[in-house]
């Protein structure tokens, strides 16, 4: 029995196959559907029609989704920080601290790959196609840009290098504009500004002290601080690319960026001699292992949530979550513990609402549109 199957979009085809297909001419045509407005009523053609992909930032993941990876963001990076406190100001033996930093974040990278290989083990996603050098560049851009925040803080105080970061929005949007060819709608801009000035307001606390008053130090540390954000920008980007051209799954994504950047620690720590360090200072503070895991195992649970994030939400979402992550930490604190704020942090605190919830009603574009 001959099946009847009717997606061409011009009359005389449509008859025409029709026709062959009651003479016995088992002629079924090619099959394709294309969106003129008309309703297709056939069963055949409604379950063999194909889906085709729209980019969006904010629909192609639910809202379910979102609040389970901040909260899982939120409470992972939070031990994360405990754990790293631990690890990094403790004091060791005879008033030895830890300092083999590049270290701890190789051994972070190597966890978070071992993770994530195991979830492409289970999940067993679509093969990976994105091409290679796309990976190692995020990598370059991801570590150079935890490199030149934290070298920042040789030059410039806390205060501004934390006030600096919290503007990390701002170069995703604009180089995700540049480099990925993204675009958002005019009133995206003033949603995210108001969370990047709200976050600013409360988070800066003013320093009288300096600490270095030479100007060009000061100007060196502030040009460290933004080359941070171009990387963070770039390294937004190029997630962008993978989730856009690619459909990357975000564990073929946080496996594939942390695989080269363990082969690039590795260099790096060999070449400054720090691997060789860190091995004595295991050898002569055993206990220290144990919490240098669990970082590890907090770090690798976290960038789940992470690239579940970016693969779902884009890059923007993601930002947006890890830079308000700290301010509801310490409103958190302030809010339990009644820690009193100052007049300025308050009308950060509005800023800060005022901008997601405009962004949650109003800032979510149905079709995010190419070049």
């Amino acid at each position: 029995m001959n099946s009847l199957q009717i997606t061409v979009t011009q009359d005389g085809d449509r008859n025409r196959e029709q026709e062959l297909s009651r003479k016995g001419h088992g002629y079924t045509g090619a099959y394709t559907s294309l969106d003129i407005g008309e309703v297709e009523k056939s069963p055949a053609v409604r379950k063999n029609r194909p889906t085709i992909p729209v980019e969006d930032d904010n629909m192609q993941g639910s809202t379910t989704k979102l609040i389970v990876c901040f909260f899982g963001i939120f409470i992972c990076y939070f031990y994360y920080g405990i754990v790293q406190e631990k690890i990094t100001r403790s004091t060791y033996g005879d008033g030895e601290r830890f300092t083999a930093f590049f270290c701890l974040v190789f051994v972070q990278c190597i966890i978070n790959s071992i993770f994530a290989k195991g979830a492409i083990g289970i999940t067993k996603p679509e093969p990976d196609k994105t091409y290679w050098r796309l990976y190692a560049v995020c990598a370059v851009t991801y570590l150079g840009a935890m490199v030149a925040s934290n070298s920042a803080l040789k030059y410039v105080s806390y205060p501004l290098q934390v006030l600096g970061k919290s503007c990390k929005p701002i170069p995703v949007m604009i180089l995700g504009v540049l480099v990925a060819h993204k675009r958002y709608p005019l009133r995206k801009y003033f949603f995210v500004l108001f969370i990047v000035v709200g976050v600013a307001l409360f988070m800066f606390k003013g320093d009288s002290s300096s600490k270095s008053t030479d100007s060009h130090a000061f100007g060196f540390g502030e040009l460290l601080l933004i080359l941070s954000l171009t990387l963070d920008g770039l390294t937004g980007a190029a997630q962008d690319k993978m989730r856009g051209e690619y459909k990357t799954s975000p564990y073929h994504m946080m496996f594939n960026i942390n695989k080269w950047s363990v082969l690039f620690l590795l260099i790096l720590c060999l070449v400054t001699g720090e691997l060789f360090q860190f091995m004595e200072f295991l050898s002569r503070y055993p206990n220290t292992l144990p919490n240098i895991l669990l970082f590890g195992l907090a770090s690798a649970v976290g960038q789940s949530f992470i690239f579940t994030t970016v693969s779902s939400f884009g890059p923007l979402t993601c930002s947006i979550i890890t830079t308000t992550r700290k301010f509801f930490t310490i409103l958190g604190s302030v809010i339990l513990f009644n820690n009193p704020l100052i007049y300025r942090q308050w009308i950060g605190v509005l800023f800060v609402f005022i901008g997601l919830g405009l962004d949650s009603m109003y800032g979510k574009n149905r079709k995010v549109e190419k070049r």
